[in-house]
């Protein structure tokens, strides 16, 4: 289409230091916009990869306090100024991702902003407890954060007037949006990479014998749960991935291996020979269970949130309750769901997840957007 040589796009994300979930969407943005620039809070050119690096990025004056980057969830307090320190100019349409503070960019005059949210300022709202209930933090840090919290939310529900147009990631944000912004956001699920995952056959899959949980390792991730459903069943249970949550890694029993941050060369054959992924928590999406059956391999995953989005009774087995005996529960009936189970049906139920179906989405957003453009 025309529109998209022509109209000037800038692209705004929350921070640019761990490759993750978000930052893969936000690379399939610059994909679909190759000019655009991309304005962040934190730049650390390490972590990201050759496409996202060839880009005109922008960071704010946090990035250049010290230890900001390694500590950035500290800066939360200043994070909103931050982000409305960031000046876009020359710009139509701002497209921001969003899981913090993103979405509250100021937008110039006359440009029109459409917001992909991952979760509606994640620590603040229904993730508060995971990160400075009892025990997550110290008590200074907890008075702090519930201190601010009131000020915070409210600085989220007024700056989603400074947005257009709403894009959630999935049903689950979509009613977060609805409920506390009191607008409407069109659910356009983020893609998995499917040229990455069993581009050969899925046969043989599962043959390590082994239980894979792969994330951040954050507390809403109840890697806990997985932690010590498999300490008392003793099966093995490999855990990939990095994050500030390791308190509960140490004293694991023989049979749980930490694998530290997986390179991405690696990852496709860490899936393919699981047995199941383990998703125990509630996530606003999720894409790791779609990463796993596009590798042809089944998940157990909690009952909530954007996981009852992406598996089917057909790809994965759910508990409903996010205890351990729960989880327990659906570990002890896997053998009988395995038999049934085809790997060909978790890589079709994951090639609903297409990129181009993603920025296909993205580019009739843009287009309404310009459509409704005022005058």
């Amino acid at each position: 289409m025309s529109y998209r040589r022509s109209v000037r796009v800038a692209l705004v994300h929350d921070w640019l230091i761990t490759w993750r979930g978000g930052e893969k969407v936000l690379a399939a943005l610059a994909e679909l916009y190759p000019r655009a620039p991309i304005y962040t809070l934190f730049h650390d050119r390490t972590a990201m990869p050759p496409e996202l690096e060839t880009r005109a990025i922008t960071s704010s004056f946090l990035d250049r306090l010290p230890g900001a980057r390694s500590r950035h969830r500290h800066f939360l307090p200043l994070m909103p100024a931050a982000i409305r320190s960031l000046e876009l100019r020359d710009v139509d349409v701002v497209i921001s991702s969003s899981h913090c503070v993103a979405k509250g960019v100021r937008v110039p005059e006359g440009a029109r902003h459409l917001s992909y949210v991952h979760a509606p300022l994640r620590y603040m709202w229904d993730r508060f407890d995971d990160y400075f209930g009892p025990g997550k933090a110290s008590r200074p840090v907890r008075l702090a954060a519930r201190a601010l919290r009131p000020g915070l939310r409210a600085w989220d529900v007024a700056t989603a007037s400074g947005v257009d147009r709403f894009v959630a990631n999935s049903a689950h944000v979509a009613a977060q949006i609805a409920e506390r912004y009191q607008r409407f956001a069109r659910v356009l699920h983020p893609p998995v990479e499917l040229e990455r995952f069993a581009s050969g056959s899925l046969d043989g899959t599962g043959r390590g014998g082994y239980f894979l949980c792969v994330g951040a390792l954050a507390p809403y991730k109840r890697l806990d749960l997985a932690i010590e459903a498999f300490r008392r069943l003793g099966w093995p249970l490999w855990i990939g991935g990095s994050g500030q949550s390791k308190a509960w890694l140490e004293s694991l029993p023989p049979n749980v291996k930490v694998l530290g941050q997986v390179p991405d060369a690696e990852l496709p054959a860490l899936y393919r020979d699981a047995r199941a992924l383990v998703f125990p928590g509630l996530e606003d999406f999720g894409i790791t269970p779609l990463e796993a059956q596009a590798s042809g391999r089944p998940v157990i995953a909690f009952a909530g949130g954007g996981a009852l989005e992406t598996v089917t009774s057909d790809t994965g087995l759910f508990f409903a309750d996010q205890t351990v005996e729960a989880l327990i529960a659906a570990l002890e009936s896997f053998d009988r769901f395995e038999a049934g189970f085809h790997p060909r049906a978790a890589r079709a139920q994951a090639e609903r997840f297409t990129k181009t179906a993603f920025q296909a989405g993205i580019r009739d957003e843009v287009a309404a957007l310009l459509r409704d453009r005022p005058g």
